[in-house]
């Protein structure tokens, strides 16, 4: 229906409707009448008082709209019942409407500035729910605003986050789809494209809406249109071939029967108010005998536009004359459908609400008997507090409304699924209910029927899911869905789909291959059970079996002249120390504990020292002995075995002194490396104070150059018991081990640092028994013959 457009040239003529008869808005109130007969013949409301009614036809126009209003509530009635039958005649108690949210925000600041109730079946508009704008508006069906946020949840349920939008360009539209978006957003979904469209809007509006749902990469399509606009739309997408699309209805359009002839919809899914059995109401709907239809003008309309022929004799016409065979039970409209009643119920339960809210009003309960006083002035405000307080139930239908005149929000949700015979059905697949805790008001009880009748749920994403070890990186100039999928930098992880950050592994641990996952890092040290670890703990054994058995052959012939020639008693005490240093090597291998790291670097100091001092004193003795050799020489009474003693103990001490102040102060302890490589953990000592173990080997280094520099000087003197030349090699060589050691062991890795002090400590302590004592071994176990005092004492036998 549409209203004439004026110029403004020339007076306007009174408004009229033009266009064929929504049979659809015809069952709405005919439902309203079926009510009010129903409550007029009731003996529980309003006993002994009768409702009047007047209906107008608003042609969905906002002026039509605004007209009636003003006409009711100034009393302006063409007609009206005078007598006994009626109180106060034009007297306008409650309005039921308006159909569309636009003529009833037109028409509620009208009847709200008399108070005066509105109470809409279909008006869904959230605006509508502003009480400070709209005091006097309630109405039977939920506000847009439950709808708009249960489609987004629907949207976000199947994983759709790129999707289309179209909507009505009106109050409803433009407000429904704005609730929607807000709520859109909030879930991550993105838009490619809002588009609006209007039924008053030229043929080539309608047909750029249709190009862009054509040309664009969204699969799926909201739709938060008016019946008449979606119409529209779907008839100039059939017109072309179109790529499928999965279509989102709200209530307005997609539990209208008449859109189910659009089969390439096929596939639809949204929300309808919940269907409903009214008693009596199909009867009612039918029972059109002539007299019925020739009074009132609407049912003229509607039945010679419903079976193509005329009633009137004078009209200029060329359709046939009715003829009495036009057979109403077979007619298919939506008129008879009352298969699935759903807004006709918010009509019934409309009607009800203001006849409770009168009866409440004017009704008292007494000896449980009902009480009306019929010849009471009313006010219509008093009507509207009374709504404000109703809750009742009415044919199993609870009826109340909330602070903002809003009923509680239920909703069926529809799926428009292909029969056997080919033909498009509605069928209920769920339902939503604001009512519920929250997380639990949505739920899918029946298979669904996608586009093109498929069974598998359609994608409709801008970009793929990012899988687990990779992050999104929004393209530049694209909404929040486009994005592209980066993996994630080393050492970082995201376990997540869809994550739009890594986030760094605890220390302790590094990511897998995928990095989706954190794992502890394997713990790394030198240990027995490798290769190496084995290969430095043999040559460690080996060093003290070796240590050993030269004790062994020097004890056995410890009165032998080469063993009493070169100090005994020194070196049993050097081979001593040397099976301790093999020993301590041990202690450098297994995992780290706070008494090994303090173990490994005191034994390791305080051992070669007492190595050092033993060899220094032997090179001391030799320089002593020949010294004594000279003409009027007493020097060796000043350097006998006590003070040969004495010198050990007192080098000794100080390097125990040193190592007991490290201890003190700040000692080795044990740690996680977790620097040195990203992905492992070494376990090792650390120093605790670098002073301190820095003074530990300088002081070993100081005292292997004293005594190296004392072991040249004697390395030339005549006597054959001489060793000074073999410490010097000895000398030598520890130094050279010290020398390369120290960036040896600075530069070395993890383990490998553990390993450098190791061979550092075999290869000096192989050097000293090597030097020193393999060459007395060898005289002494196969040149028997040179183990005489005579060799011992003559010069250059070695």
């Amino acid at each position: 229906m549409q209203t004439e457009k004026y110029n403004y040239t020339i007076m306007p003529e009174p408004l009229t409707c033009k266009g064929r008869i929504d049979s659809r808005e015809l069952r709405f109130s005919r439902a309203m009448i079926f009510a009010i007969e129903e409550i007029n013949n009731s003996s529980k409301l309003l006993p002994g008082i009768r409702l009047g009614y007047q209906i107008h036809d608003s042609c969905a126009a906002v002026p039509m709209a605004v007209k009636v209003a003003f006409q009711l509530i100034n009393g302006l009635d063409l007609l009206f019942h005078s007598g006994n039958n009626c109180s106060q005649s034009g007297m306008v108690m409650a309005i039921v409407g308006e159909s569309g949210s636009t003529p009833s925000i037109s028409m509620s600041p009208v009847i709200g500035s008399f108070n005066i109730p509105q109470v809409s079946h279909f008006a869904t508009c959230a605006c509508l729910s502003n009480k400070q704008q709209y005091p006097s508006f309630f109405r039977t069906i939920p506000s847009d605003q439950f709808q708009a946020e249960a489609l987004a949840k629907l949207v976000k349920q199947f994983g759709w986050t790129w999707i289309g939008a179209v909507r009505s360009d009106s109050d409803y539209g433009n407000n429904g789809m704005a609730s929607f978006l807000k709520a859109a957003y909030k879930e991550g979904i993105c838009v490619e494209y809002s588009e609006s469209l209007n039924r008053f809007h030229p043929r080539s509006r309608i047909q750029r809406v249709a190009d862009v749902i054509r040309r664009s990469t969204a699969v799926v399509v909201v739709a938060f249109a008016a019946f008449g606009d979606m119409r529209l739309l779907l008839e100039e997408l059939s017109l072309v071939s179109s790529p499928p699309r999965q279509w989102i209805g709200s209530e307005a359009w997609v539990t209208d029967p008449d859109i189910l002839k659009f089969s390439f919809c096929a596939g639809a899914i949204g929300f309808g108010i919940p269907r409903s059995v009214i008693p009596g109401l199909r009867d009612f709907l039918l029972d059109l005998p002539p007299t019925k239809v020739a009074a009132p003008p609407i049912l003229t309309e509607f039945w010679e536009d419903a079976f193509n022929c005329s009633l009137g004799k004078s009209v200029a016409t060329a359709k046939h004359f009715c003829d009495g065979s036009e057979d109403i039970q077979k007619l298919q409209s939506p008129y008879t459908d009352t298969s699935q009643l759903r807004i006709t119920n918010m009509v019934y339960k409309a009607v009800y609400a203001i006849t409770y809210a009168i009866h409440n009003a004017v009704c008292q309960e007494t000896n449980s008997t009902t009480q009306c006083d019929k010849l009471s002035r009313i006010e219509s405000k008093q009507i509207l507090n009374q709504l404000k307080r109703l809750n009742f139930s009415q044919n199993g239908y609870h009826v109340s409304f909330d602070a903002n005149g809003d009923p509680v929000a239920k909703y069926e949700l529809v799926n428009w699924q292909r029969s056997k015979s080919g033909n498009i059905e509605l069928v209920t697949v769920g339902y939503y209910d604001a009512s519920l805790p929250l997380g639990q008001e949505f739920h899918i009880n029946r298979n669904l029927t996608w586009l093109e009748d498929r069974t598998q749920v359609p994608i409709s994403v801008c970009s793929h899911s990012c899988p687990p070890g990779t992050r999104k990186v929004l393209q530049k100039g694209k909404p929040i869905c486009c994005y592209n999928c980066i993996t994630c930098p080393e050492g970082e992880i995201s376990n997540a789909t869809d994550s739009t950050s890594c986030f760094t592994c605890p220390k302790d641990f590094w990511p897998n291959t995928k990095r989706d996952a954190c794992f502890p890092k394997p713990v790394e040290f030198l240990s027995f059970d490798e290769v190496l670890g084995i290969i430095l703990a043999a040559f460690s054994v080996c060093g003290v079996c070796l240590s050993i058995i030269t004790a062994t052959v020097f004890f056995r012939h410890r009165t032998s002249p080469i063993v009493r020639a070169n100090n005994s008693e020194l070196s049993f005490l050097l081979l001593f120390s040397l099976t301790l240093c093999f020993l301590c090597s041990l202690t450098f291998i297994g995992a780290p504990s706070e008494w090994s790291c303090m173990l490994r670097h005191t034994a390791f100091g305080i051992t070669f020292v007492l190595c050092i001092s033993c060899v220094l004193g032997k090179t001391i003795v030799v320089l002593m002995a020949f010294k004594a050799t000279l003409p009027g020489s007493n020097i060796m009474k000043w350097f006998g075995p006590l003070q040969q003693r004495m010198t050990v103990v007192s080098f000794t001490f100080i390097q125990v002194l040193i190592c007991t102040i490290w201890l003190v102060v700040s000692p080795p302890f044990p740690m996680k490396n977790l620097t040195t490589y990203k992905d492992i953990i070494i376990l090792e000592c650390a120093l605790g104070s670098a002073l301190g173990f820095w003074a530990v080997l300088g002081y070993i280094g100081l005292l292997a150059v004293f005594c190296f520099v004392l072991a040249v000087l004697a390395r030339k003197l005549p006597d054959n018991f001489n060793e000074a030349k073999f410490i010097t090699f000895s000398m030598l060589i520890f130094c050279a081990v010290w020398i390369t050691f120290i960036p040896a062991y600075v530069s070395s890795p993890g383990k490998f640092t553990v390993a450098v002090e190791i061979f550092a400590i075999l290869a000096s302590s192989f050097g000293l028994i090597l030097c020193i004592f393999a060459p007395k071994c060898f005289i002494i176990l196969f040149k028997p013959e040179r183990n005489t005092k005579r060799h011992v004492m003559n010069k250059n036998q070695y």
